[in-house]
């Protein structure tokens, strides 16, 4: 078997494969949100440790699995999360800053302010934005007492959540990240391959923190047996939960792209061994590195909230009482009425990136209800994948065929139909949708065997359901114009950003 962690923003899942890629075991938990001040975003990361353990263990359970029939283990995470931990105790140092946290926007201002963003667009092929772990790993620097003076005698770690669980599972022998964590940083150059001094000098960040960077699919290490069920297995596979899905995806080729579902959504372009820098406010990212080959790229757009928007509805409304209602609440009207919804919560990612941008539903009438709402809510998800793909064609030159689509909305068959109606082209749902653990599985059964070749994973890749577009294309373009509109009257919303 191969054991694969896809430690995400609300949950963690495990899933045990065998070596056809067949899921033999599930289990899967939430993690606590925390909402300190408005605009910022934590997490525990001894629960996110804990909860990952136990689920490790239901996910062997279900399989009829024992620790010593696991051949390796792989890692897909939250990318962006920042943790600070003492590397002589293990214990964090810190709340976990997670990737939705806005509380570095005015630093990014001064950045930017600086004249600083093209440069380090050139060297990390990122944005300035507080969605990066680079500022909010200086501003963890600045305002935990001691911390500053901690870092500096080499006492504090910095990592992701990936470092995080290898750190724990090794038993704190291992401080590691992967090329597509590193590269999400804001602290990596992703075409010397190495941090960047002058960016780390900038914010005033040891460069002894950091983990060393190693190929996604390799050996990292084993498991200590106290952390694993008494148990040595080697993590093989590490890549960021969207790298991972475009992987299990099997977008191993140029030009192929794939739409992750989830809290919020990720739209990536494998882009092939040359880095391009975007002009379209685009992140150019590491897709992964196999081994000793020469890394490869991809193209992406970062969009803040989608699910998350349902379940806003659900927990924050109570316009919905179970996330998996709002196909058939949507399905009920015949159109959406003129009611669009921007869910600029965090503010916007790709292709806007502004931290300003905030929430607003227009077009509300006294026959609005909560159809309306939960489907202005579901459409967002997919005007939002347009805005992407739109921005991605012009940078690529590479006109979209299909768009293969993965995540827990994958299930809402209004969402899918709807988006493949506002783009254009098929939408295509995998046999296997959670192909962010699955791409984890195949990166760590590459490195020690399991599976010969990456087009042995393509060959595996199975086709469950395909969405032909239906909607006439004046339609199309005059619901996405006005989608346009509502997100020009969202942006710079809160111009004097979050505390």
């Amino acid at each position: 078997y191969v054991l694969a962690i896809d430690q995400g923003t609300t949950s963690s899942t495990v899933l045990v494969f065998n070596d056809a890629g067949q899921v033999c075991g599930r289990a899967g938990a939430e993690i606590s949100q925390h909402y300190p001040r408005p605009g910022w975003v934590e997490h525990d990361p001894e629960e996110i440790w804990t909860v990952t353990q136990e689920v490790v263990k239901q996910a062997l359970q279900e399989a009829k699995a024992e620790p010593q029939q696991v051949r390796a283990i792989g890692i897909a995470n939250q990318r962006e999360t920042t943790m600070l931990w003492n590397r002589h105790t293990g214990i964090p140092a810190a709340p976990a800053i997670v990737w939705q946290d806005r509380r570095t926007a005015r630093l990014c201002d001064e950045l930017k302010q600086e004249g600083l963003e093209p440069l380090w667009q050139q060297k990390t092929g990122l944005l300035i934005d507080p969605y990066f772990s680079a500022t909010k790993v200086h501003w963890l620097l600045e305002h935990a007492e001691g911390l500053r003076s901690r870092a500096a005698n080499g006492e504090i770690a910095f990592g992701t959540v990936d470092s995080w669980l290898v750190w724990k599972l090794t038993g704190g022998r291992c401080h590691v990240t992967d090329y597509s964590n590193a590269s999400r940083t804001l602290l990596y150059n992703i075409h010397q391959l190495d941090w960047d001094n002058e960016i780390l000098a900038r914010l005033d960040i040891p460069r002894h923190m950091l983990p060393s960077v190693r190929p996604s699919s390799g050996i990292y290490g084993e498991t200590d047996p106290r952390a694993f069920f008494g148990h040595r297995v080697p993590i093989a596979g590490v890549a960021g939960d969207q790298q991972a899905a475009l992987f299990g995806q099997a977008c191993h080729r140029r030009g192929l792209a794939k739409n992750t579902y989830g809290t919020g959504s990720f739209l990536l372009m494998n882009i092939g061994r040359q880095a391009v820098v975007s002009r379209e406010k685009l992140l150019t990212t590491i897709a992964w590195r196999l081994g000793e080959e020469p890394v490869e790229y991809a193209l992406e757009g970062s969009i803040f909230i989608t699910g998350a928007a349902i379940q806003w509805l659900r927990d924050g409304l109570g316009v919905l009482a179970r996330a998996a209602e709002s196909e058939q609440m949507a399905a009920s009207l015949t159109d959406n009425e003129d009611v669009y919804f921007v869910p600029a919560m965090t503010g916007l990612g790709a292709p806007h990136w502004d931290p300003y941008a905030r929430g607003l539903i227009i077009g509300l009438t006294r026959g609005t209800g909560r159809a309306h709402l939960v489907r202005a809510a579901l459409e967002s998800i997919a005007y939002q994948t347009r805005d992407v793909v739109e921005a991605m064609s012009r940078e690529s030159g590479i006109q979209l065929q299909e768009l293969r689509a993965d995540g827990g909305a994958v299930d809402n068959r209004f969402l899918m139909q709807f988006q493949s109606d506002l783009l254009g082209v098929p939408v295509e749902v995998p046999a296997i949708t959670e192909t962010t653990a699955l791409g984890a599985a195949c990166l760590a059964g590459l490195a020690v065997g399991i599976w010969a070749s990456r087009d042995e994973l393509t060959e595996r890749w199975q086709l469950a359901r395909r969405y032909e577009p239906k909607m006439a294309s004046a339609r199309r373009e005059a619901l996405y114009a006005r989608w346009r509109q509502a997100v020009e009257r969202s942006l710079g919303w809160s111009e004097a950003g979050t505390p």
